[in-house]
């Protein structure tokens, strides 16, 4: 099969705004649930902005480009600064989720406004606007979904040890040097797309019709 260069460019053009402005948020949002909390290290660290160079992790990055999950720089959080640890990070690790939700709901209807109301854009605008609003719907699911993993250091590993009884939750801390490696794993035997992309092409197909 021939590589198409061109098409590569067009798709990385289309798809780099949502995906930063996703990143962006889903770190930001844990960032200012953090701040909000008590806890000044993202804020310390610069972390609570919107420029997305701040945020992103290269390696998260390319994943994306090459199978089409992918991460941001994890914003730092000290449990320390919060009144109620377990609950408080609970609450911070769902915010960068739900952010992408959100962001998610919020693109798939401006989409669906944009094409109610095509007559009032010319097509050249039109198309490359609606197909990146299209695109931020997908990669906002695909950010909510994937680090709702419960697989350390993902956001579903902090919810679920801030469900799991104490001395659970410190016994399931423990793999936490390991996640990466067992992430790794489980995108090479394709296990994580097997599990997370019903979902996500069900989220996209349900907000997009």
């Amino acid at each position: 099969m021939d590589f198409d260069f061109n098409s590569l460019m067009r798709q990385l053009i289309i798809q780099a705004p949502p995906l930063l402005f996703a990143l962006t948020m889903h770190e930001l949002a844990h960032g200012y649930v953090a701040w909000r909390l008590g806890d000044p290290t993202a804020k310390n660290e610069g972390r609570l902005t919107l420029n997305p160079f701040r945020h992103l992790d290269p390696l998260g990055v390319l994943a994306f480009i090459i199978m089409k999950i992918g991460w941001a720089k994890p914003v730092p959080v000290n449990p320390r600064y919060f009144h109620n640890p377990r609950q408080d990070m609970l609450k911070v690790a769902l915010a960068g989720p739900a952010a992408n939700v959100v962001l998610a709901v919020a693109s798939a209807a401006l989409a669906h406004l944009f094409v109610q109301f095509q007559f009032l854009l010319p097509f050249a605008v039109l198309q490359p606007l609606v197909a990146m609003l299209a695109a931020s719907v997908w990669i906002n699911i695909m950010l909510a979904v994937f680090n709702c993993i419960p697989i350390p250091p993902l956001d579903g590993s902090k919810v679920l040890m801030g469900l799991l009884p104490p001395e659970m939750a410190r016994s399931y801390a423990k793999i936490e040097p390991f996640g990466f490696f067992i992430l790794l794993g489980l995108f090479y035997t394709g296990i994580i797309s097997w599990l997370i992309m019903p979902i996500i092409r069900f989220s996209n197909s349900l907000l997009l019709g």
